[in-house]
């Protein structure tokens, strides 16, 4: 297939368009940057051997429309960019994040259908309102997930009004090679300078998975979305267990590997700020598509030695 993909900079999006190009797809990657930083920059320059790039492209703006009109047969339209900018934060603009996701989405989903393409798949989070299990109600986790939330209502309305199918690839929390420096990054740099890592948050129920199973599963359902469909979501998940829980899974996992002491030391969680439970729904059967679990965390545990011994 033909793909069009946005957000490739990002880490998830950077193991989606590995694992399209090699199932043999013909991937576009716009990104909306010229130059990136730090580990996004290690991501870009890697992708460069998987895609066709196409740099300061911004979606919804004109140059997106050119790479649109002047190269038809699009087959999916990938919709894997969103405004990140200080996300984790109760000031996060919801308004400026919106607008963003979803400028001129009429006229680049009438563009894209122009263009031949009648098929496309939006990214969301277990973390948006509506989505996952836990406790009820299933509210947005912070004005960040609310805004993802915002942006599939518009794209669903959008989709609709113009006959494309649209497909919903709701993420859990994904972790492996090139992520950002957050929970299994901590760890992992904490007992290989030799000390014993702290989780504060051990009691919370989160659902953890690799991110090249992710990916796997995220292939399949681009390339298995009918074109006769309105709406459907799909929310794979990985490991559901506490934090804490998974805390040892990892370090059971790395003790060997990395070939040093994985110690814990886990808090008595008594605040509970987000819900207790939040979780993906959608098992992923890795095996039957080839993915080795054992060969997951050997891939973690190399590129952990690599980065992060020094």
């Amino acid at each position: 297939m033909k793909i069009l993909f946005t957000g490739g900079s990002s880490f998830t999006g950077f193991w989606f368009i590995k694992e399209l190009a090699n199932a043999g797809h013909e991937v576009y990657a716009t990104f909306t940057l010229a130059e990136y930083q730090g580990v996004r920059a290690e991501r870009v320059q890697l992708l460069m051997d998987y895609c066709t790039p196409i740099f300061e492209c911004a979606f919804g703006q004109q140059k997106f429309f050119e790479v649109i009109q002047n190269s038809s047969g699009w087959d999916v339209f990938c919709h894997h960019a969103a405004n990140v900018t200080n996300y984790k934060s109760l000031d996060f603009d919801i308004g400026a994040a919106l607008s963003a996701n979803t400028s001129n989405t009429r006229l680049v989903l009438e563009a894209l259908k122009s263009a031949g393409c009648h098929k496309m798949v939006l990214t969301g989070s277990v973390f948006e309102q509506n989505e996952g299990m836990g406790e009820l109600p299933i509210r947005a986790f912070s004005p960040y997930g609310l805004s993802k939330g915002l942006t599939s209502e518009v794209f669903q309305y959008w989709c609709q009004h113009y006959g494309l199918a649209l497909g919903k690839f709701v993420i859990p929390n994904p972790f492996g090679p090139f992520e950002e420096a957050r929970f299994t990054t901590y760890l992992a740099k904490t007992w290989l300078q030799g000390n014993r890592a702290g989780v504060n948050t051990p009691a919370y129920i989160r659902d953890n998975i690799h991110v090249s199973l992710l990916a796997l599963a995220y292939r399949a359902f681009v390339e298995r979305l009918p074109e006769d469909v309105t709406f459907v979501r799909t929310h794979p998940s990985g490991y559901v267990e506490s934090q804490g829980a998974f805390a040892q899974r990892l370090a059971a996992e790395m003790v060997t590997r990395l070939r040093v002491p994985c110690q814990l030391e886990l808090a008595d969680q008594r605040v509970f700020e987000e819900p207790r439970v939040r979780i993906n729904s959608d098992y992923v059967d890795g095996e039957s598509m080839g993915w080795s679990e054992s060969s997951s965390w050997d891939e973690l545990a190399e590129h952990y030695l690599t980065r992060l011994r020094a």
